[in-house]
């Protein structure tokens, strides 16, 4: 075990306040809340911040300066660049790619022209799906696996494809939602979620924004 490695094993061992594997590199100074989970591989840059409750899956990279809310989950091989924020509830599929230049070239420095990328709470972002840089996924945006994200998500929007479309709209908990037509108002047709996405009791908040 190297020295920084018994480190970060002897800090834990008299915090406990949050838990980081033996291979996980963690510099300092960085903000991690309380029964975070910090797996295999790991490098956390200084300054960044992640809440408490949070999962981050095996070799993933947080650069410094980084913010990541409460109960976010983070699986596999992704990295989060500087410039992206995830809020509360964030769920970030294995492998989905985060970027913060539109223009890189490799004989060019624009570490001052990154663009940023906002995460809203409870957004899902699926497997090998790709985030171009300056946009907002927003609440409770699902994004299918292998999307491109080139514009702005609404809240509660499913979107997948290359580049991602709005296909449907999912609720709260991850399912989709289904509408049937209606026209009991003359000529006036409208749509109604089914009863059965009623009942589950979580697509008031969509609904009241999709008016």
């Amino acid at each position: 075990m190297g020295k920084k490695t018994k480190h970060i094993a002897e800090r834990e061992s008299m915090s406990k306040h949050y838990f980081a594997h033996e291979s996980a590199y963690i510099d300092e100074p960085v903000t991690i809340g309380r029964d975070t989970k910090i797996w295999h591989f790991c490098h956390v840059m200084s300054n960044a911040v992640i809440g408490e409750g949070c999962v981050i899956g095996q070799n993933v990279f947080i650069a410094g300066g980084v913010k990541i809310g409460n109960n976010v989950r983070i699986q596999n091989n992704v990295s989060i660049y500087e410039g992206v924020e995830l809020e509360d509830d964030v769920f970030c599929g294995p492998s989905m790619v985060f970027t913060n230049v539109n223009n890189p070239r490799s004989h060019v420095s624009r570490k001052d022209e990154f663009r940023p990328t906002l995460v809203r709470e409870g957004a899902t972002i699926g497997a090998n799906a790709t985030i171009v840089c300056g946009h907002t996924v927003n609440r409770y945006a699902f994004i299918g696996a292998g999307a491109v994200i080139t514009r702005d998500v609404p809240d509660f929007a499913m979107v997948y494809g290359v580049p991602a479309e709005i296909r449907g709209w999912m609720c709260r908990c991850g399912v989709q939602l289904g509408f049937e037509e209606r026209d009991d108002v003359g000529s006036d047709h409208q749509k109604s979620p089914h009863r059965a996405d009623k009942e589950r009791g979580c697509v008031s908040g969509l609904l009241h924004r999709l008016r």
